[in-house]
């Protein structure tokens, strides 16, 4: 088998673009993770995207994962990402590319407009000149724990006027908008906002990200992948799986638990739940 490398998303999007799915992103935390996300890629045969948190890189390190997805990517046959999920700054967005990740975010999302531009602008700089794509934030996804106001919608989610500017200003490869999503379980049911969807779609030339993919129901994810979505991040789905089997484990043990058992538990319990998730997306079977 040949040696293949991490690949920049861009090309991983452009072909899913092309084929009217979406590629999965999925958030990982150690090895038994990025096993999970490529082993249920290869037997979907399907292109996926390992991505990690700031919190998880600070914990594990960047050359670490970096080194671990590497290899993982090497002895694949199946194209594999490794992102960074919501950069806080653009030393977080250095250390990421310098590491040897093939793709990064930056989230300025909270700030203002002109800040989030400019801010974005230098990390597409940094994230073209390593050879490897950029993802940014415009509009607030919010947290599933807390239905968005009817009165802020207008406020928090993605205006695709303010969007178009946001992509021809910073040359963004990839761009996750808010249109009704939220990170974590809903408390309420959740009503992405198609209409919005079709408008960023029309106005801007970027693949467009669904953050919070997790507990969305299914007939909404297949709608907005036929819309335009590309990228679909799934998180907190991915660690429900976790600590199911972590519990399951421990309750099945006595005295002293082999760090070996809790490992392939868990391993194999994201797995199943990353297979589903690319049936769901369309990308089976989409893989070079």
């Amino acid at each position: 088998m040949a040696l293949r490398k991490l690949v920049p998303m861009n090309y991983m999007l452009a072909d899913a673009e092309k084929g009217g799915y979406a590629v999965g992103a999925f958030n990982i935390n150690d090895m038994a993770g990025v096993q999970a996300v490529v082993q249920a890629a290869e037997e979907e045969r399907s292109p996926v995207i390992i991505q990690m948190y700031t919190s998880g890189i600070d914990l594990v390190g960047a050359r670490y994962i970096a080194a671990v997805a590497e290899t993982a990517a090497q002895n694949s046959n199946v194209p594999v990402v490794l992102h960074l999920d919501h950069g806080s700054d653009l030393e977080a967005v250095r250390a990421c590319i310098e590491a040897g990740f093939s793709s990064v975010m930056i989230d300025c999302s909270k700030l203002p407009l002109a800040e989030n531009m400019e801010i974005t602008q230098k990390a597409v700089q940094m994230a073209h000149a390593a050879g490897i794509s950029a993802e940014a934030e415009l509009g607030k996804v919010g947290s599933g724990s807390q239905e968005m106001p009817a009165a802020d919608k207008q406020r928090f989610l993605t205006d695709p006027e303010e969007a178009r500017q946001f992509v021809e200003q910073t040359g963004v490869d990839a761009l996750a908008i808010a249109i009704g999503s939220a990170h974590g379980l809903y408390e309420f049911t959740p009503d992405l906002d198609f209409d919005r969807l079709k408008a960023i779609q029309n106005s801007t030339e970027t693949y467009l990200v669904l953050h919070g993919g997790s507990d969305l129901p299914e007939d909404q994810i297949r709608r907005a992948v036929k819309l335009g979505i590309t990228k679909i991040n799934v998180a907190t789905d991915l660690s429900g799986a976790y600590s199911a089997a972590l519990r399951k484990v421990v309750a099945a043990s006595q005295g002293i638990i082999w760090p070996g058992r809790v490992f392939g538990a868990v391993r194999e319990a994201m797995k199943e739940l990353i297979r589903e998730r690319i049936r769901l997306f369309g990308s089976s079977g989409m893989a070079d």
